[in-house]
């Protein structure tokens, strides 16, 4: 089992930066890929971004690359989602996930994930 906790959500303007925070704890977090997906009200949950058990490798959603930034503190067992200009529309809740690595890759999958925090809102203002 690994437990999953989001943290660094909030409200901010248009333009603003935000980090996300996912502390894991229970089996060893550099063994799973990790990922963070969100959800806005009335829509599908959908990929932000993904990074590989080792942090070499990290794969974004078209709608953030660039914006975006996914990393990893295995000492720490902490994942970071840095987001910067901000847009209403990245407006969510922000969820971090871990996959047991398979053969391929990072992947965008949701249902590929085994495990998955509670969320953390973030909200951007115009």
């Amino acid at each position: 089992q690994v437990q999953l906790a989001e943290s660094g959500g909030g409200l901010v303007q248009a333009g603003g930066s935000l980090r996300l925070s996912c502390a894991a704890s229970g089996r060893t977090f550099s063994g799973y890929h990790m990922g963070w997906f969100r959800q806005a009200p009335g829509e599908e949950r959908e990929f932000v971004a993904a990074i590989s058990s080792s942090g070499g490798s990290t794969h974004y959603a078209d709608t953030v690359k660039g914006r975006f930034t996914i990393s990893r503190d295995n000492a720490k067992s902490t994942v970071y989602l840095q987001m910067v200009s901000l847009k209403p529309e990245d407006t969510a809740v922000y969820y971090c996930a871990a996959e047991l690595p398979q053969a391929m890759g990072v992947t965008a999958d949701a249902a590929k994930y085994d495990y998955w925090g509670q969320g953390t809102q973030v909200t951007v203002s115009s």
